[in-house]
């Protein structure tokens, strides 16, 4: 199912180069006495030795239980036997899974790295079952899942590192999209010392708010009583690209800024499309539906309560019916959040929210979790101090956490502290998908920009971007990119400005 696939893989992009000549080092695999982090008992620890394949270097896998009373939370740490860097490598996890052991954390050892991740002790993927126990929320699970294991398994990864290699980690990086680019914002907030440098891609901050807006395309559908079906929403998203394509001087199917499109979707009423071989009249309706789907989610009085889908980007994510998916309209995250965590009624039908009870539910929302897995403090300080560094970037066309939302905490950021591009760079991809995917160019290797940052002190000027078609370069924030003539598909046929 398309959902679950691309929820399942955006929480890092993968194939990241070398990033420096690693020292030889091997030992033996086999359990160490872990110090627990404060408040929490170690269970158990469990080693199993991972035979060299291909290009990965054979390495030594760690898994710790821990608990704080009902739960068990299990890190697990990737010891590569030849070849570590003397890095470590936190790796992020997508939905409401809290890391992976998967590609991204193979990818890391083979890299050099001392690879760590952890479940959290939830479940995996869009399974909250979790959340509810005897009618009232699992807080610990939930405080697991919001901060507490991520800033937990990256003390446990280095007193492993100690007892392994015998000597310290060099240095810590934190590498992750979605939710583990909201995990990774959550460290520089909360646990600035965790980590010397952050990948923290289309980050799900403002957590609070982003999961419940995500809804908002189901619920205006479903109460003014009127569906779009896919075909349409799909005409209405290449109207809006044909319209302000060319605004960044060049006709690429891509819509730069889309904050700054202004394509009414009236203009595309009375268009005949042929959905199934039959055809369809755009109608009024349909395009007083599409217009709040781009708008966001409003109070009563029509006052914004956050951004809405970016103009360009699939609509048919949130606002459309993914057949075959066993959750049916709707985006799963946010329902999931509504259901499990605001109502404490898992599998709730939130297709009966009305208005008013959606409001209500935005509100609480942030009202209740904010301080728990918000993740929306914008004072950063404590990480700039202790020489932390940040990179961040965003697809213009991402379908699932619209960017809205990052560029509204980045600003924040600069209100409370002033000039941040000297610890912290958000980068805007043009044409990209969440995390990956779509017509743009997603950056090639952040991750080696990031190490650059840290350990050379080289700040990355620009982040180099390909896709399928060509290449471009990302411009960070408040730079953006514009074409400046020649070939569309190369890089230098666009400038930072």
């Amino acid at each position: 199912m398309r959902l679950t696939k691309l929820l399942a893989t955006t929480l890092l992009l993968t194939g990241l180069a070398p990033l420096a000549p690693a020292s030889a080092s091997s030992t033996s695999c086999a359990a160490v006495a872990v110090t627990a982090p404060a408040g929490a008992r170690i269970e158990s620890v469990d080693a199993v030795r991972h035979v060299a394949a291909g290009d990965v270097p054979a390495y030594c896998q760690l898994t710790i239980t821990v608990t704080h009373g009902s739960d068990h939370a299990k890190t697990v740490v990737g010891l590569p036997e030849t070849g570590w860097s003397g890095r470590l490598q936190g790796i992020g996890g997508s939905a409401y899974a809290a890391g992976d052991t998967g590609a991204p954390f193979v990818q890391a050892v083979k890299d050099g790295y001392t690879a760590v991740t952890t479940d959290a002790g939830v479940l995996t993927g869009l399974d909250t079952s979790w959340a509810v126990r005897d009618g009232q929320l699992d807080k610990t699970l939930l405080t697991n899942f919001a901060t507490r294991s991520v800033h937990e398994s990256s003390l446990i990864a280095k007193d492993v590192v100690r007892k392994h290699y015998g000597r310290a980690i060099s240095y810590s990086y934190w590498n992750g999209c979605s939710t583990g680019g909201r995990q990774g914002y959550a460290e520089a907030q909360n646990f600035p010392d965790d980590y010397d440098g952050v990948l923290a891609n289309a980050p799900a901050v403002n957590w609070t708010q982003f999961a419940v807006a995500t809804l908002w395309p189901q619920i205006v559908q479903n109460q003014d009583g009127h569906i779009i079906g896919n075909c349409v929403l799909n005409e209405f998203r290449k109207a809006a690209v044909e319209a302000c394509d060319a605004a960044d001087g060049v006709r690429n199917q891509i819509v730069d800024r889309p904050d700054r499109c202004g394509y009414d979707p009236r203009r595309l009423v009375g268009k005949i499309v042929v959905c199934d071989g039959k055809e369809v009249t755009v109608s009024e309706a349909d395009a007083d539906v599409m217009r709040k789907i781009w708008n966001g989610p409003t109070d009563e009085r029509g006052r914004s309560l956050w951004s809405g889908l970016p103009k360009g980007a699939d609509p048919i994510w949130l606002a459309g019916n993914i057949p075959g998916f066993p959750g049916g309209p709707g985006f799963p995250v946010a329902s999931a959040w509504v259901g499990s965590f605001l109502l404490k009624q898992p599998g709730f039908d939130t297709s009966k929210l009305t208005y008013q009870q959606y409001r209500d539910l935005f509100r609480q929302s942030v009202r209740e979790f904010d301080s728990v897995i918000g993740t929306s403090n914008p004072d950063l300080t404590a990480f700039r101090r202790t020489g932390g560094k940040l990179i961040t970037f965003i697809g213009t066309n991402d379908q699932l956490i619209p960017p809205g939302g990052t560029l509204k905490y980045r600003a924040d950021v600069e209100r409370r502290m002033g000039y941040v591009n000297d610890f912290y760079r958000l980068f805007l991809a043009p044409g990209v998908d969440h995390c990956f995917g779509g017509n743009g160019a997603a950056p090639v290797n952040p991750l080696g920009a990031l190490v650059d940052w840290v350990e050379r002190g080289k700040a990355p000027a620009v982040l180099a971007g390909a896709s399928a078609d060509g290449t471009r370069d990302l411009c960070p924030l408040p730079q953006v990119s514009r074409y400046r003539g020649g070939d569309p598909k190369v890089a230098s046929s666009y400038r930072c400005t």
